[in-house]
Order: structure tokens, then sequence, then C-alpha cells
């Protein structure tokens, strides 16, 4: 089972996906994700430059051996270029030894711990008659969780707000229709968002009083303050949102600092989710250890792959912390695809963020796995269950884009 090629593909069915594919001597093929959202073609170029060669002739079943020699092998370490390099080699090998053995990936994790994965969707609105529209398509699909985003008055442009017939920010395919929410934009440099953190205090927590109202106590909702607050702003927030009891609060402020995580727990009894764009396990030693977060937020595609993620798992686990893995759009399908083998296996699994991929997306790379009743269901074939086009990937070529930059009022830089 030596690795006779690997394969870096880029392509842009609606948004840009950098996909790895491993082929084996005996034509056994494999997909790993290596998307990083505005930063593709660094990926893209790491992987084809500096870690290609290294793994022709090499063992293809070595998964650990393989992922040691990538991450301790390299004198600079983690980052989301290097990891996300290496969560696409370790998805494809993983996705090789379950063809190989003839079992869907969950299978060779461990097999089921659960029946399907609850997912949530992202509703929004610029104000609440949009917002509660939007609440009811999710659930008239399916959805029996949803994460709640809103404008803000004052404000043009929010994160979370779907643009509905704007092509300028983000629509799906070039087309008017809503897309809940792609925020990457064709563009040659970011675009510039304004924000304003005490006019986002005092409108959110009417927002969720006002969709409690409407839709009840026992809809699980979560929201996403996206690193925009400092500790005590985030502690205010959590706090004035305690009545509307969230099933989670995301981001709610830069987590660089772990201890910053102290003072919204000190004021809080709103759960936490953080680590989107965490990529080691030792971005958590600290939040895990003192118990600071609820939920771990990395996707396999930024975090080592399915073993750097089911390690990260495992050291949640004994904290009683649960998964709460990053499923939007620049996530591929390969790279949720793992998630739900993953998500099906682990034992303490918490809620699957999806937000479904375009109809151009879905022709690329057919996934296998299926949504129904509020749940993820793994494809049952052998390995990840996703394929890949190369004839649609050759009518999609790279398109520049990027996420959004966001200034205060002031015009000073603050996060996204």
């Amino acid at each position: 089972m030596r690795i006779a090629s690997a394969e870096v593909l880029v392509a842009s069915p609606g948004r840009n996906f950098v996909t790895l594919r491993i082929t084996t001597e005996d034509g056994v093929t494999g997909l790993g994700d290596a998307t990083l959202n505005g930063r593709e073609l660094a990926v893209a170029a790491y992987l084809a430059e500096h870690l290609v060669p290294l793994l022709i002739g090499r063992d293809a079943h070595a998964i650990e051996d393989t992922w040691q020699y990538l991450y301790r092998g390299a004198y600079w370490r983690r980052g989301p270029v290097t990891m996300a390099s290496i969560a696409a080699v370790d998805t494809a090998l993983w996705d090789i030894k379950a063809k190989v053995a003839g079992l869907p990936l969950y299978q060779l994790l461990g097999g089921r711990s659960r029946d399907g994965l609850l997912v949530y969707g992202h509703a929004s609105g610029a104000e609440l008659p949009e917002l509660y529209d939007s609440i009811r398509e999710h659930l008239e699909e399916g959805y029996r969780a949803i994460r709640v985003q809103t404008g803000i008055p004052g404000l043009p442009s929010v994160y979370g707000v779907a643009s509905s017939r704007n092509a300028s920010a983000g629509t799906a395919e070039g087309t008017d229709a809503r897309y809940d929410y792609e925020p990457a934009r064709r563009s040659a440099v970011p675009v510039e968002e304004r924000w304003d953190t005490r006019a986002y205090l005092r409108h959110a927590p009417g927002v969720f009083e006002a969709v409690r109202n409407e839709f009840g106590p026992e809809l699980p909702l979560l929201h996403d303050a996206h690193h925009r607050l400092t500790p005590i702003q985030a502690a205010k927030l959590g706090k004035s949102l305690e009545p509307y009891d969230l099933f989670w609060l995301e981001d709610v402020t830069p987590a660089e600092n772990q201890a910053a995580l102290r003072r919204v727990r000190e004021h809080t009894t709103t759960p936490l989710a953080i680590g989107e764009v965490f990529n080691t396990i030792w971005d958590y030693r600290e939040l895990f250890e003192e118990q600071l977060i609820d939920y771990v937020r990395s996707p396999v595609t930024h975090a080592g792959g399915i073993t750097g993620l089911r390690r990260i798992f495992d050291y949640a686990a004994v904290y009683q912390i649960k998964s709460g893995v990053h499923g939007p759009t620049d996530v591929s399908p390969v790279g949720l695809a793992a998630a739900v083998h993953l998500g099906i296996a682990i034992p303490n699994f918490g809620i699957q963020e999806y937000m479904q991929h375009s109809p151009a997306t879905n022709e690329l790379f057919r996934p296998g796995y299926a949504f129904a009743e509020g749940k993820l269901m793994p494809s049952e074939t052998p390995g990840l269950g996703v394929s890949y086009d190369d004839v649609v990937a050759a009518a999609h070529p790279y398109e520049a884009a990027y996420l959004p930059v966001n200034r205060l009022l002031d015009g000073s830089m603050h996060d996204w």
C-alpha cells in the first residue's frame, strides 16, 4: 500500500476549495480537505511544494506515523496552513484505509455511538420579520436547532446576516438567491465592514426575547459573537442572554489569551463554545483543564485531520466537554463527511454545524451523507463516501475571494 501520487486540486464551484487526492500503487484513492478561507493558495503551495514530495513511496496504512512525521518532523510547527495541510493528508489516508477494509470510515473509529448527528442551521435577518421567516424556513427544512444572527440598527452589514438580493455581499452562484450564509466575497482585497459593540450589546437581548416569545422555550438557539468582544463585554452579553436559555454562545472573545475566558465564566452560566480558529490540542489545554468552555469548535480540516481532532475530543471528554464541530460552506463536503464519521463514533458528541453546500459544490464532490429530521447520517459506502469530479472541477477555476475585515466607527481595526 505505497503512495504512488498525491494531487493538489483547487476548484471554485461558488467558492474556493483545496482538495488533496492520494493514490496508492494499486489504484486506491483517498480525499482530504485543505481549504483555508481566503488563504487557499498558501495551503495549496505548502502541500504541493513541501508535503507531496515527502509522501511518495510511504506506506498509506501508516497513518499515525505519517501524522507524526509531518508534524514533529517539521521544526516549524502548528499554524493553520501547516495543520490544514496535515489534515488533508491524514483524512485522505483514513479514506484509503476504510476503502481497503471495505467499511464506512466510522467503523474504523469504533463504530456507532448514536443514530445520527444533531445539527444546527444558520437563520438570520436584517430585522425581526425577516429573521422569523428564516427560522421558519429552516424548521421546514428539518432543522431542530437554530443559530440566530440579526442586523443591528445603524450598521449596514453585520457578520452572520445573509444578504438577500445583493450580489456584492456574497450570494449563491452569482444569483440573487438568499444564501445563509457565505461571507467570502469575490474581490481583489477584503471588503471593509463597520462595527459598534455598544449597539450590539443593547440590541442582542431583545432579539432573543422576541425569538423565544415567537418560537417558544423548546427550540435550541445558538449565537455567534465572532471574537468581537473584550472579556468583560463577553461576560455582560452571556449574563444578559441567560433568561433565553441558549444552547451556546460562540466565540465571545479572541481566545489566543485563554485566561480571558475566566472572566466570562465568572459572570455567566450561558454555555460557551470556542475554537474554530484553533488547530492543535495545545490551543485548548488551559480551556479544558480549567473547564472554561463547554464545546469544541475545531473542524477536521483545520485541526490536523481525523487523527488530530480525535485526540482533542478525547482530551475534552476528561472534562465533560463536548464537540461542536465547525461546519460552514468553507469546509468542503470532504471535510464535513470526515466530521460526520468522527461525530457518529465519539462518546462526547454535542452538535454539528451544518450549512448546506450549493448545488455546484455538491455536483463536484457528490457527498454520500444524508440530512433528515434534524440529523446528519454518514455514508455507508466504504471510506468517506465522497467522490471528486475532475470534469466539473475544470469548469470552476480558482477566483480570488476574501473574508471581510472589520473597523470600529472611528476607523480603528477590529476583530471581524
